[in-house]
């Protein structure tokens, strides 16, 4: 399935229904009176998160979004029918921004979550509201309330505990293969993986951590080279970051140091967050060669993986279920 993470649509609520002019005729009745009833409410569009969604694929072919208008009132002091809402169904960590005013809407994470982005108009007033003691038969009636329009702008940003970065042909999409059911695309040439993926890392008795590999990161990729940082913030939500560095690279300790600047230039939120060092792909180092050292003060960790050879990823993953574990208290402690 094609991954989309940004899509701009408009959406038009509907239009409140009409109130009634209508006066009540009975027989032996000759002065009724006013009974014209009230228009229903236009249909509202509202925002909603799908847990079983992970793209905003429909979007690409479904760009205007609209609901019916109420139904007018009726004599008899009948209120028209109000019309029922739209749902538009998104993935778990998507943003809503006004595309006009780049004014953020709100934020969906949690299921079920509903944001209202359209409000439908309210009915008009039937005669009957506007009858007085002095002002017996009145003629007056309101039209309907026109709904808000907007065009809107999703972007999803993958909600995970755990994301990895690294250069082109880092290992993620093995590493992410080898301890969850993920099965990304593999192979020996640089921008394998074109679009982020998700994993579940299961642990024993029970545990469990999600893992988000996006595409490899250059030099200057906050500033849009290679891949840009497109998807960049797919890390934005993640508690942990694992820098992924080849142990065949020319130099390791330069490599950690450049994905570091890069995150940190996309945002300082990113930079900051916790994280460990993974050298990768120690199976191509000869027999009894130790892996580079590579100094990483403010890292959690640094271990040493062969996702190929499944050595060292049953500590890789304790570890990583130890730090997402810490940042998780932190983030309780911190909470008002």
């Amino acid at each position: 399935m094609t991954f989309v993470d940004r899509a701009v649509i408009r959406v038009t609520a509907g239009t409140g229904g009409s109130g009634a002019e209508s006066f009540r005729r009975e027989k032996f009745v000759p002065k009724g009176g006013p009974d014209g009833g009230d228009g229903g409410r236009g249909g509202s569009v509202l925002v909603r998160v799908d847990p079983q969604l992970t793209t905003l694929l429909d979007y690409t072919y479904h760009r205007h979004w609209k609901a019916r208008r109420g139904a007018h009132g009726k004599g008899a002091n009948k209120t028209g029918r109000s019309a029922p809402d739209v749902y538009l169904p998104v993935p778990p960590g998507t943003e809503v921004w006004d595309a006009a005013t780049a004014t953020l809407l709100g934020e969906l994470l949690e299921p079920d979550h509903v944001l209202c982005v359209a409000r439908g108009g309210r009915g008009g007033r039937g005669n009957a509201r506007f009858a007085t003691p002095t002002h017996r038969s009145p003629r007056e009636w309101e039209p309907g309330e026109a709904g808000e329009a907007r065009e809107i702008e999703l972007v999803l940003k993958l909600i995970a505990d755990v994301g990895l970065l690294g250069e082109p042909n880092a290992g993620k999409s093995t590493l992410l293969a080898a301890v969850s059911a993920a099965r990304p695309k593999i192979a020996d040439y640089p921008f394998t993986t074109l679009t982020p993926n998700l994993g579940v890392v299961g642990l024993s008795d029970g545990r469990s951590f999600a893992m988000a590999d996006i595409p490899g990161i250059l030099e200057g990729a906050h500033a849009g080279r290679g891949l840009g940082d497109r998807f960049l913030r797919h890390v934005e939500r993640t508690r942990v970051l694992a820098y992924l560095v080849p142990v065949d690279s020319a130099d390791p300790q330069a490599g950690y140091a450049m994905l570091r600047r890069e995150a940190r230039a996309y945002s300082e939120a990113l930079g900051d967050k916790a994280h460990v060092v993974v050298l990768t792909k120690t199976d191509l180092l000869p027999p009894g060669t130790p892996p580079p050292a590579v100094a990483a003060s403010e890292a959690r960790a640094v271990l040493a993986v062969s996702a190929a050879a499944r050595r060292g990823l049953a500590d890789l993953c304790e570890r990583l279920w130890a730090v997402v574990q810490d940042v998780v208290a932190a983030e309780r402690v911190a909470e008002p």
